[in-house]
């Protein structure tokens, strides 16, 4: 492949690094860089353009040479987060999204690395740490959310790969029984830790939801949500793969239906944890509430109300940078993270869902909006942040944690999948499916 730049090439940990243009860029991250940056050239909205090209750069220099259970070169969160080489959690889904067109092979080498730790249990790590002699640490009874299985069918759509949807399908089968086994609630559904105690299990740190939480374990809507969509995916994988009958497809339909019924309020119009549904003083309108919609759980007519009374709402979730993960009139809304301001990642899964129920218009709005605001921001600023001012504020009045690092971090890969939202918004408004 020609680069762009001429370099040197050495050899470290027996692995090609490149030395000249990017000092330590990995020969694989240069490639990542310049597929990405011949895709950024043929964004229909020059204004996009500087943006894609700088998210390029940063895939391009976060791609190191594997370390420990790694077998292949892997792509770090970013290099701001906890001084860079961190790898996995729902981060590495939005990186594989972000870059399977223009480079597939990495979706399915990241892919293989994060499947690679799932222990006997089935419990597939999150954060993946390194320290100075590259050891790998991770949490061994903490889970995440389970993402990893839409990219990776994504990239099988895309390439016709079965060789990695059999491994995938072994790690979601394994993956299904730790979930079943450890995360069932009582009465129905799934939850995540955070039901019972502040690991944040479910990616949501200090998020509103569990300001009070249930006297007994109860079902989580994002948990069974996420649940549904390994059922989901496992009944779909094993048809693809010509597998035996499998138990899949009747679990995912009782699941389905356990979520349109025990996690919906007809009322409102929108989906809730099942300790606060039946309660409406303990209701809070998060965005999590969406994931129904997203993994394709909800009725028609659900997700008609989800999008067109919520996730549309100017009042709500339909911020000038959208969306806001807690409703602007929501008591508990604050500039805090998870607690309002505004994750591009996460307007990217709402658009999805509003793709899923037909509403491409929709998924055009949230898509555009977002994209229009963060490239304003990276006129200003330089940089793409782990999260935005919903209301087109510096990312310098957003506050972070209640203790610990204060603002949110700087050129953040993990939760900035831009060119996959500029694809999806180029397919929504041409009218091309998916």
């Amino acid at each position: 492949m020609i680069l762009r730049t001429s370099a040197i090439l050495c050899l470290v940990l027996g692995h090609l690094v490149l030395v000249g243009s990017s000092a330590g860029q990995t020969v694989e991250g240069a490639a990542l860089q310049e597929a990405l940056l011949k895709q950024a050239e043929k964004c229909p909205k020059t204004e996009w353009q500087p943006m894609l090209r700088h998210l390029a750069g940063l895939h391009g220099r976060n791609v190191f040479p594997p370390l420990d259970h790694l077998k292949h070169p892997y792509e770090s969160i970013g290099s701001s987060y906890q001084g860079g080489r961190v790898f996995g959690h729902i981060d590495l889904a939005h990186e594989r999204l972000d870059t399977l067109k223009a480079l597939p092979a990495h979706v399915r080498d990241q892919t293989r690395n994060e499947l690679a730790a799932q222990q006997k249990d089935g419990l597939i790590p999150g954060v993946v740490t390194f320290d100075a002699n590259g050891k790998a640490s991770f949490k061994t009874d903490k889970g995440f959310a389970p993402l990893w299985v839409v990219p990776a069918e994504d990239y099988v759509r895309l390439t016709g790969d079965k060789v990695l949807l059999a491994e995938a399908l072994g790690a979601l089968i394994k993956q299904i029984g730790w979930f079943e086994r450890g995360r069932a609630a009582p009465g129905g559904g799934f939850y995540y830790l955070d039901v019972i105690q502040k690991t944040w299990e479910s990616g949501m740190d200090e998020g509103i939801r569990y300001d009070e939480r249930p006297a007994e374990i109860s079902a989580s809507v994002d948990a069974t949500a996420h649940v549904y969509m390994l059922y989901e995916h496992a009944a779909r994988w094993c048809k693809v793969l010509a597998k035996p009958q499998s138990p899949w497809e009747e679990r995912s339909k009782a699941l389905r239906q356990f979520i349109q019924t025990e996690l919906w309020d007809a009322q409102t119009g929108f989906f809730y944890d099942r300790w606060t549904v039946r309660e409406p003083s303990k209701r809070h309108l998060a965005f999590e509430g969406m994931w129904p919609v997203v993994t394709g759980a909800a009725t028609p007519e659900q997700a008609r109300r989800v999008i067109d009374e919520h996730l549309l709402n100017a009042k709500e979730f339909f911020t000038p940078h959208p969306i806001s993960t807690v409703a602007v009139n929501d008591s508990k809304f604050e500039l805090r993270m998870w607690r309002g301001p505004a994750w591009n990642c996460m307007t990217y899964w709402a658009a999805r869902g509003c793709f899923r129920y037909d509403r491409k218009d929709a998924a055009a709005k949230l898509l555009q909006a977002a994209l229009d605001t963060t490239a304003a921001d990276f006129g200003r600023t330089g940089k793409l942040w782990e999260y935005y001012h919903p209301q087109l504020g510096a990312a310098q009045e957003l506050a972070r944690k209640a203790k610990g690092r204060k603002l949110p971090y700087d050129d953040y890969i993990g939760h900035n999948p831009l060119f996959a939202m500029v694809a999806l918004w180029t397919e929504c408004s041409a009218g091309q499916a998916p």
